[in-house]
């Protein structure tokens, strides 16, 4: 039996994840950047998502009261036909995927998880919706490594998939020297029409 008490707060962001097989034919696509650069800090495979609204660290007594709100807003809308495609750096430290398909009714999908997220009174303050899957990040010192694997990834092009589920994501502690560890801490399909 597991006495210990549920931490006080969580880091939270609510997402759309690709489905298995599309984050495969990506890994795939991948693997030769890998194998070049095997310094790179790579996200487990199982963590790639596209983060709709990240609301950092909330009191774990605030996020039930998401549920309902997410739940409801997934009933009505349909998937988003989306798909995988190029790649890129942010600051030549951070390598991504960019993402492809149904762009204006992602940006929608935002913008309504957004507002819906400050009409439950949590405060949200995000930046611009820019989306893509983080892969992977460069280790301190490592300024090539990124840059050359993102050119890997320039004439990639995935297939489209539906983005069938809204996920409320939480991380483990951000800070020290074991990677994130993200879970689901509910999902809701879209079933609109």
């Amino acid at each position: 039996m597991n006495d210990t008490p549920p931490p006080a707060t969580i880091r939270v962001f609510i997402a759309l994840a690709p489905p298995d097989d599309a984050k495969d034919e990506l890994a795939r696509a991948l693997a030769p950047a890998y194998a070049a650069h095997p310094d790179l800090r790579r996200n487990r495979i199982e963590d790639w998502h596209v983060t709709l609204a990240f609301l950092g660290e909330l009191p774990t007594a605030t996020v039930p009261g998401l549920h309902a709100p997410l739940a409801a807003l997934a009933a009505a809308r349909p998937p988003l036909a989306l798909s995988l495609r190029g790649g890129g750096t942010f600051d030549d430290r951070v390598l991504w995927s960019g993402v492809d398909g149904d762009l204006p009714g992602l940006h929608r999908l935002a913008d309504e998880v957004r507002a819906l997220v400050k009409e439950t009174g949590v405060p949200y303050e995000g930046r611009p919706l820019r989306p893509h899957l983080t892969l992977a990040r460069a280790r301190r010192g490592d300024l090539t490594s990124v840059p050359d694997a993102a050119r890997a990834l320039t004439g990639f092009t995935g297939r489209t998939w539906p983005a069938a589920r809204l996920h409320l994501v939480g991380s483990g502690d951000a800070r020290g020297p074991a990677p994130v560890r993200y879970r689901d801490l509910a999902s809701w399909p879209f079933t609109g029409a």
